[in-house]
């Protein structure tokens, strides 16, 4: 059969490729075309375009790239009636795989969405569309199935695949050796991946380093990105930047400031104690106030139904409050152990997923 898939940003590229590869064992006549990433290509089949021209954080940013986002929308369109596939999967990235699953229902073709856009936090009449133009919803976090199931939409709950990818990872021996870094313990600092995040975040994260000589910082770079990109941020010979080895520096690290998003569960499925740090531009972040319904930004605290870690958010996103924080969760051991025991109880409710291959299994019995 034939699939055509939509991921719009890394950790959507990294979820995708894991479900191809369990859709291939699954029918192995599977073909794929896709807009993603070089995780989903390691797999086969052929790129459209890649995620990295469609990162666009925030209502204000979106609103800046809008004729481009339209103009990639008509792109997509037009490629999918020419390939014809037997299904559209579309994974998160909900502003644009909503408007594609409003034109493959238009069409005439099956839609699968995986991993929910997250209409519980905002704007939960959303609902009432995902019901109209997807086919099958596979969700990844507990809430979600009892969230659809008051709206009387049966969705697939299929465990998370953080879950999958933090227990199948093998630390490496030597990561210490291969990129240089010193015996003095580790602070892993997480900007995320898109040119908005890092350029709103990342400054304002390693501000802190001089309060915290007796650590080296080392941050998570992404390979999509240029090392010259990365270089205006090193200002401090404390400063390390790494590329596309976060799993590594997680595993080695004794705490991290994480900006909000995936990289928060993976922190915690990691038992790494850590900082949630969110800014966005001011525009973004009023209309996000206005409208979000949920009382944390983080997957650790909205799992948990809890605060598990501590969130600083815009205002309150400041070199004195992450020095005072950071002190917390590296020498407060009872402020530690309270955060790690919410961990093992977010743990404990995500249990062992195999989220893709359940999802692969249940899209190609669907589609059969």
């Amino acid at each position: 059969m034939k699939y055509y898939l939509i991921a719009g940003e890394r950790s959507g590229d990294l979820h995708a490729s894991n479900l191809m590869r369990e859709i291939k064992a699954q029918d192995p006549e599977a073909s794929f075309r896709f807009w993603g990433g070089d995780m989903m290509q390691t797999v086969g089949g052929e790129l459209v375009h890649h995620y990295k021209e469609l990162a666009f954080m925030g209502f204000a940013e979106a609103a800046a790239n809008i004729f481009k986002i339209v103009r990639f929308l008509k792109e997509c369109k037009a490629d999918i009636m020419q390939y014809q596939p037997d299904v559209v999967i579309l994974v998160d990235y909900a502003g644009f795989n909503m408007r594609i699953a409003k034109f493959g229902k238009s069409q005439g073709l099956k839609v699968f969405y995986y991993i929910s856009p997250k209409i519980w936090a905002w704007n939960q009449g959303r609902v009432h569309n995902i019901k109209k133009l997807v086919d099958r919803m596979f969700v990844i976090l507990p809430f979600e199935e009892a969230f659809y199931k008051r709206f009387e939409y049966k969705v697939d709950y299929i465990g998370n695949p953080i879950s999958d990818t933090v227990r199948a990872h093998v630390p490496s021996t030597d990561f210490l050796t291969r990129n240089n870094l010193t015996d003095k313990p580790i602070i892993a600092v997480l900007p995320g991946s898109r040119k908005q995040e890092i350029e709103n975040i990342l400054f304002i994260m390693l501000s802190v380093i001089p309060a915290f000589r007796e650590y080296q910082f080392v941050v998570a770079g992404v390979s999509n990105l240029s090392k010259d990109y990365y270089e205006q941020f090193n200002r401090d010979p404390n400063i390390k930047i790494i590329y596309d080895q976060t799993y590594d520096l997680l595993a080695n690290a004794k705490a991290a400031l994480v900006t909000s998003g995936t990289a928060t569960l993976e922190t915690a499925l990691f038992n790494v104690p850590q900082i949630v740090c969110y800014t966005t531009s001011a525009i973004s972040y009023w209309i996000g106030r206005a409208v979000i319904k949920v009382p944390y930004i983080s997957l650790v605290n909205l799992i948990a139904d809890k605060p598990v870690v501590k969130e600083l958010i815009q205002r309150d996103l400041t070199k004195n409050n992450i020095i005072a924080e950071l002190k917390n969760i590296l020498l407060d051991e009872v402020y530690i152990a309270e955060q790690k025991a919410g961990y093992k109880f977010i743990q404990e409710k995500l249990g062992e997923a195999k989220a893709a291959a359940k999802a692969a299994k249940l899209m190609v019995g669907y589609l059969k």
